[in-house]
């Protein structure tokens, strides 16, 4: 079945919030006289690329991201086209697709994802949309910009309100070739003990269209 591949490319050239660890890489082993493989070390933020939040993040007594249930990053998804909508997702802007929602919904809100840069004016979530999402059973949100919150905002208002309703998200996805519709989301992250995020490698698979009976 086709694969959609929704992470970002990871190396030296992306972006990261300003003040961020960005990715570094070196050679402590490499091929040669001396060794018989190449073997690299690596330093970055752990929200560099596709990555899941960790309740640690938002929450100075939640869980690190390895302590998580990984139910919502695997199962059906909606993708859904808000694309020019503004500073915020809006409850009006997901309105001509909320029939019969899945428990996961990714939201496009750009024609390109900034992967190379970083964009101050990132389009975010309303609070209201993420509490309306849940109402709806939703148990996990992802969007195509760096944060469910405005670059500048400083109280994390959706970040606060997933935590109070305990849903996972997901951030700075790469939507830009993927159609509106229903598919099944594979996007674990690692096993990190003690990490306030993890990178994922996200990708989207078509849904299996039932048999039909004789």
């Amino acid at each position: 079945m086709r694969l959609w591949d929704i992470s970002p490319p990871i190396n030296t050239e992306t972006a990261v919030f300003p003040g961020d660890t960005p990715y570094r890489q070196r050679w402590i082993a490499t091929i040669g006289p001396d060794g018989a493989a190449n073997v690299g070390e690596i330093t970055m933020s752990p929200h560099i690329g596709a990555h899941a939040d960790a309740p640690l993040h938002y929450d100075a007594e939640g869980a690190a991201i390895g302590e998580v249930d990984l139910t919502p990053f695997l199962g059906p998804c909606r993708v859904i086209h808000a694309i020019g909508c503004g500073p915020l997702v809006e409850w009006t802007h997901l309105a001509h697709a909320l029939d019969r929602l899945p428990p996961r919904v990714l939201v496009r809100t750009s024609e390109r994802a900034s992967v190379d840069r970083w964009d101050p004016d990132l389009v975010a979530f309303a609070p209201a949309t993420i509490e309306r999402l849940a109402e709806r059973g939703v148990v996990l949100i992802g969007i195509d910009t760096a944060s469910i919150d405005p670059a500048d905002g400083l109280t994390l208002e959706s970040h606060q309100v997933i935590r109070r309703l305990d849903i996972r998200v997901l951030e700075n996805l790469v939507l830009d070739a993927v159609p509106e519709g229903d598919y099944e989301l594979i996007a674990l992250p690692l096993k990190l003990t003690t990490a306030d995020a993890s990178p994922v490698r996200a990708v989207l698979r078509a849904m299996r269209k039932p048999r039909e009976l004789p």
